[in-house]
């Protein structure tokens, strides 16, 4: 069962705010889907960008990352609590930098990277089960996103 997040947490640090998924992670149904749907956002706002900046803000990110979820998962007892999903919004960022800007790539890649996130293919299970600190929580997306990438680069490879 999850664990509940406290009446004001979210707002009780900036650094509980972003981990948190400016609030998607509150959800109370699969706040993994909803924190990776904070991804569009983030990757139109860096979209503009040229290619090195895009890459260099989303290595910020996931540092950054790394640090915000070990706090947060501290400050609620779960090293990788559900709620938790600036992991998820990162990585999937990653995976929308990879394909053609069109509503059916996005769709696919959303539904690809939710596959490989849930599911947890080998290697990303194993890192799951056993880094419990917040490169922990961040590295396994990481690796969801790269199958997802993988699939994706296959795919556009044959259209």
């Amino acid at each position: 069962m999850k664990q509940p997040i406290p009446k004001g947490f979210l707002l009780s640090s900036p650094v509980h705010f972003v981990a948190l998924g400016l609030g998607a992670g509150l959800s109370p149904r699969a706040p993994g889907t909803v924190g990776t749907l904070v991804g569009f956002p983030l990757f139109f706002l860096l979209s503009p960008l040229p290619l090195a900046a895009q890459v260099a803000a989303l290595i910020v990110f996931f540092v950054g990352g790394c640090v915000l979820c070990e706090i947060t998962g501290k400050a609620l007892g779960v090293a990788d609590h559900g709620g938790i999903v600036w992991d998820e919004i990162v990585a999937f960022c990653a995976v929308l930098m990879t394909v053609p800007n069109h509503w059916a790539w996005w769709a696919t890649a959303f539904v690809a990277f939710r596959f490989f996130d849930i599911v947890k293919p080998m290697p990303i299970g194993w890192f799951d089960r056993r880094y419990k600190n917040g490169f922990g929580v961040m590295f396994d997306d990481v690796l969801a996103a790269g199958y997802a990438i993988a699939c994706l680069a296959f795919a556009q490879a044959l259209l």
